[in-house]
């Protein structure tokens, strides 16, 4: 039983007459006749009743095989664009999951760059915590994680990622109480603050100091805590790649420079000795290439 007898039956079942069946397939009617007999033989069974009117219906075993053979037919098919991906990369659809502030800050302009190259490749990108990013490597529904360094790396492969400086978005009309272009933490500690949930350093500059800040929302989702700052609700303490995230006039940013805050290392990850798509791989290559793999 190949693929091509199972195309043809395929056709006739669909179209439930040989002679449309035909046409469709761009061959002569007789020669269809024959590969559904000869399809009949090999598996020993009627697959089809014809009736009066030129038109047919299924068997019970000519519907068990039209399921069985859709689904050899997609694996089939399914099979062909792997194999295309493997030697090209250039078709199909990369998951990726994230942790949310990498989502606003670094992705977009990534896969920006990733799609320029690879216009053929589409996305779907998942967004959680570390714990349901590593879920989603784990049962293979991701392919490539983009998280805080795993402690794991056993278990991993991965790219690390450069760090980069922590800076304070004002509403423009409260950046006058920083006249320069640059803030120490101390001069914001009487300032309600919105910060992320991985802002440790900061806290522990605070503590060291003996000041205790004016936090009045922890977020995890960069947008959202530069849309609280346009709306004067508070400063919102984000990496320096934010600046872009969120057009607005509203906004001001100025760096922090005692301490220098800097973000925590992230990494793109993905899973050892399991099957990377040609997309993952070109993916990772726009890292790899510069950065240390781990």
């Amino acid at each position: 039983m190949d693929i091509r007898k199972l195309r043809y039956f395929l056709a006739v079942a669909e179209e439930g007459q040989i002679t449309k069946a035909a046409k469709r397939l761009h061959m002569a009617q007789p020669p269809l006749s024959q590969q559904l007999k000869l399809l009949e033989t090999e598996l020993g069974v009627r697959l089809i009743e014809r009736s009066g009117s030129r038109k047919i219906k299924l068997t019970a075993a000519g519907q068990a095989l039209r399921i069985r053979a859709e689904q050899m037919m997609a694996l089939s098919e399914k099979t062909v664009k792997e194999l295309k991906d493997i030697d090209e990369g250039s078709q199909g659809i990369l998951p990726i999951a994230i942790t949310a502030s990498w989502d606003a800050t670094f992705l977009p302009k990534k896969i920006n760059s990733f799609h320029e190259q690879y216009p053929g490749v589409n996305f779907q990108i998942w967004e959680g915590d570390t714990n349901k990013v590593e879920e989603l490597l784990h049962n293979g529904i991701a392919e490539i994680g983009i998280m805080r360094i795993p402690a794991n790396l056993e278990t991993y492969e991965t790219v690390v990622l450069p760090d980069e400086p922590i800076v304070a978005a004002f509403n423009s009309k409260d950046a006058c109480v920083v006249k320069a272009d640059s803030v120490r933490l101390v001069e914001l500690a009487d300032k309600p603050l919105i910060i992320c949930y991985k802002h440790e350093d900061l806290l522990n500059y605070y503590q060291e100091v003996g000041l205790e800040p004016k936090i009045i929302c922890r977020h995890t989702d960069v947008r959202s805590m530069l849309a609280w700052a346009v709306a004067g609700l508070g400063i919102a303490i984000v990496p320096k790649s934010a600046i872009n995230v969120i057009p607005s006039n509203n906004l001001s940013f100025k760096e922090i420079i005692e301490p220098p805050l800097r973000t925590m290392p992230a990494a793109v990850v993905w899973m050892r000795n399991r099957y990377l798509s040609a997309a993952a791989r070109n993916f990772i290559n726009m890292f790899s290439n510069a950065k240390q793999i781990l």
